[in-house]
């Protein structure tokens, strides 16, 4: 059974989580608050990958006085040596004598073992499943990676009112307004790297850096190759700038090619595909194997494509503009051949629908049920 204070505590805990976005991975965000009698005696949270765990921080800040108390914890604590001791023994040693977790780890080294641990020691286990959608999500990028071993993939594009995501010419500065602009800079701060097609770089030459007030971290930029020429004046190909470039290419790309990539200084990922195409569901594992648990997908018209039509995407945010583009070959969010029926339509689920000034953001999720009878 769990009480109000249970949810008021795992809330907090939940909370302080969230100050590790962007800046834990390979590794979950994680927060953690001690409770004797009511009253917080301490709190953490997992700050960077390598850095203590959120329930070692908060038992810390408690010291004796964790004797007799409970630990309200957003991911059940570790039982393996890793980078730093098990959480579990850490616990048991304060003398805790009552853990509050809202899911399991998903990773298979812990996976109900840690609270089987605790068990063992005698420590009361209580699952609060009431906030278990909320937990989910928090770390959502995490458990697809250590389950699949691949990164989560979220795609983000500025359409108009008619789905246009630049004019004819190629105009696309700026369809979404200033406060949609600062967002996708926050999320650049969250997300290990973002991904852009070679034409996007011909055509637009951005940065894809994090500029926010504080500064922020710069994601890693990866550049899908294609057959088009090498624009090496391009900033995101620049050896000089401290934001690291990772290039991809198709299994048939001319060794040329590859040298004069190499000699900017650039990495290199050969990602399969042929006839000058790279398969993104290849490029994916490529990351993974680097540990980047989350990608942003951030144009243009054929990396969209592609990735739809590969199935890579696992979340959508689109920030739709008040303007009306028009023009048969100005670029959409999406082109290739398209479905037959509304039936084989890619629907969106668990969908949250936000303003910002005069854009609306619209996020959702891949449905498991695409198309409906």
């Amino acid at each position: 059974m769990f009480t109000p204070d249970d949810v008021r505590f795992m809330q907090r805990a939940l909370a302080l989580a969230t100050q590790g976005r962007g800046r834990t991975s390979p590794n979950p965000m994680v927060g953690a608050v001690a409770v004797h009698h009511g009253r917080i005696i301490g709190e953490g949270h997992h700050a960077r990958a390598g850095g203590p765990h959120a329930e070692v921080i908060a038992l810390e800040h408690a010291g004796k006085a964790a004797r007799g108390a409970e630990l309200y914890v957003t991911l059940e604590p570790c039982c393996h040596h890793g980078r730093t001791p098990p959480c579990t023994d850490r616990i048991v040693q304060a003398g805790i004598k009552r853990v509050i977790l809202p899911i399991l780890d998903p990773n298979r080294l812990v996976a109900g073992k840690g609270v089987q641990t605790l068990r063992d020691a005698g420590v009361e286990i209580v699952i609060l499943g009431r906030l278990a959608d909320e937990a989910q999500r928090l770390n959502e990028a995490f458990t697809k990676f250590i389950t699949r071993h691949i990164p989560f993939v979220t795609l983000k594009a500025a359409v108009s009112l008619d789905g246009k995501i630049a004019t004819r010419t190629g105009d696309a500065r700026w369809i979404s307004g200033v406060r949609s602009r600062e967002y996708v800079h926050e999320l650049r701060d969250q997300t290990d790297a973002v991904i852009v097609g070679m034409g996007t770089v011909r055509r637009d030459d951005p940065k894809l850096t994090t500029r926010l007030p504080d500064g922020g971290r710069d994601p890693i930029r990866v550049v899908v190759d294609g057959v088009g020429p090498l624009p090496l004046d391009a900033q995101v190909l620049q050896p000089d700038v401290a934001s690291r470039t990772w290039v991809a290419v198709p299994s048939n790309a001319p060794n040329e090619r590859i040298r004069t990539l190499e000699r900017l200084g650039l990495t290199v990922l050969e990602a399969g595909g042929s006839h000058g195409r790279v398969r993104l569901e290849q490029l994916l594992k490529r990351l993974g194997e680097r540990d980047v648990t989350s990608v942003m997908i951030e144009g243009g018209e054929g990396i969209f494509t592609s990735a739809v039509e590969e199935g890579i995407v696992d979340k959508f945010l689109l920030f739709v503009a008040p303007i009306l583009v028009g023009g048969k070959t100005a670029p959409s969010l999406l082109g290739g051949a398209g479905i037959d029926a509304l039936g084989q339509a890619l629907r969106l689920s668990r969908l949250r629908i936000e303003q910002l000034g005069e854009d609306v953001l619209i996020e959702g999720y891949r449905s498991t049920q695409e198309g409906h009878g």
